[in-house]
Parts: structure tokens; sequence; C-alpha cells
């Protein structure tokens, strides 16, 4: 077992434990101030953008969605619903959420430089065509490095400092296997593979995968931040690394993957009555 997956599953245990026993750190933050720490960070955003990996609960299960016509927009709304999201984020934060992590973050975001690029990140996280969002990116990629420019190292910096432990792959994958398993449970679906299994057929396409996330997280960093100067990103990456932004991501990315696992599992059971039974 690796670092990252301990120090992932360690904060998925505070928060569960956090969630069952009411227990609450010193000097965690009150429900207000969290409220308005996810307007002006932004992540009440990036929460509500969950609703949009929705669509690709069909894929996963080798299921087509156009079989459900209105019910699976229905459904997928009932159960990704964004106050309920937003609720539960609430309900861990200001029990896992120290006061100085808090500050150091709002500070920053509530900056003239925080606030732009808080506008821009919701902007993006808002657009639901992604392949063309990753298109653009891509561009933009080519031709920063046909310049050869050095705005593509501090946008990978950036990446890095959000995912400062690499947590994004093996998360992404505990989520595909609790679906998985959770739909075979409900009957969606004739799973033949016991979660053990699952780990090891993915740990074979984890090196591409991995490549293929880090692809894809640069282009999105390059549409998203388009219109920043290179110092701009130059002063966001510096500030993404200081260790209290490092703290407040690291427990951002838990609580952001743990909500998207809880909501597609209960998606999984809601879908046993929409999809009949199909092997994987």
């Amino acid at each position: 077992m690796t670092q990252v997956l301990v120090r992932f599953t360690s904060l998925v245990l505070v928060i569960l434990v956090a969630l069952l026993w009411g227990t609450v750190p010193v000097r965690a933050a009150e429900r207000e101030r969290i409220e308005a720490f996810l307007a002006t960070t932004g992540f009440d955003v990036a929460l509500d953008s969950i609703a949009f990996a929705s669509s690709s609960a069909p894929d996963m299960l080798g299921i087509d969605p156009g079989e459900f016509g209105a019910e699976w927009k229905r459904l997928t709304e009932e159960v990704f619903d964004t106050g309920e999201m937003r609720e539960l984020a609430v309900t861990i934060l200001e029990q896992t959420l120290s006061d100085d992590a808090l500050t150091h973050a709002v500070e920053f975001y509530a900056s003239a430089l925080g606030q732009r690029l808080v506008e821009a990140e919701n902007a993006s996280h808002m657009i639901e065509d992604d392949e063309a969002k990753q298109l653009e990116g891509q561009a933009i990629i080519a031709e920063l490095v046909k310049k050869g420019s050095g705005r593509v190292e501090s946008l990978k910096r950036m990446n890095r400092a959000i995912d400062s432990d690499g947590t994004a792959l093996r998360a992404l994958q505990e989520i595909q296997i609790r679906f998985l398993l959770a739909a075979s449970a409900a009957g969606v679906i004739d799973l033949q593979l016991d979660a053990d299994e699952l780990r090891a057929l993915m740990k074979q396409n984890e090196a591409a995968l991995r490549g293929a996330l880090q692809l894809s997280a640069l282009a999105g960093a390059a549409y998203t931040y388009k219109g920043f100067s290179d110092a701009e990103i130059e002063a966001y990456a510096d500030a993404l690394e200081q260790p209290l932004m490092q703290e407040v991501y690291e427990l951002l990315n838990a609580v952001q993957y743990e909500i998207m696992a809880d909501r597609f599992e209960a998606l999984a059971v809601r879908m046993a009555g929409l999809q009949p039974v199909q092997d994987i």
C-alpha cells in the first residue's frame, strides 16, 4: 500500500468518524464560515459540477442511457441533488477544516487575483461539453510547446499542488469499484469479478490512466486560465504550494471524492428499477 493511498484513506476515516460521532477538532470552523468559505473559494460550484459525472455511469456499466429516456435525467437530478451535496460538504468541513487553513484560503481567494481565478474556475466547472474544453486546451498547450513557453511548467506546478499526493488516480479507481460493486449488489449488472480482482484489473492499466489524467488536467488548466498572464499563473502556483493551502486541498479533494463515491453508489441502487441485468 502506497503512502498516497494511506493518506487518502486516513482522510476518509477522519470524515467518517466526524459524521458518525460528531466530534469537532479544536478550532474547527463554524458552519456559517464554512458556507462563506465554499462561496469565496468556488468549491460550492465544484461540488455542483459532480452532477456532470453522472453521464459516465452508463459507460462504466456497458449500458446505453438512451434506453432510459427522460427517466435517466430525472433520476440523476434527484441523486446528484446539488443542495444535498453542498449540505454534506458543509457537515464534513465544519468538523474537519481548521480555522488557520480556512482563513489562509479565504484571504487568498478573496483577493483581486483570487476572485478572478474563482470566476474563471466556476465558469470552467459548469461547462458540460468537456470534450470541447479538452480540445481547446490541448490546442493551447500545443501552441505553448511550439513557442517553448515556460507557462506549461507553471500549469503543471499548479496541478501538482492541487493534487500533491497524487490521490486522483486511486480515488477515481475506488469510485468506479464502489459503483460497480453497488450496481452488482443491486442487480443492475451481473459482475463476475470481486473487489480485489477489479483492483488488479485496474492496476494493469494504471500507468496509461495516470498519463491520461495528467494530460487531461493540463489541457483543462490551459483552458481555464487562458485569460491570465504568465506572472499570475506563477503567483497562483506559489500560493497553491503553501503548506496551509496544501492542507485545504488535501481535505477538499477527499471530501469531493467521498461525495462522488457516495452519490454513485446511490445511483447504482436507484438504477435497479430502470435497467435489466447485464454481464460485464
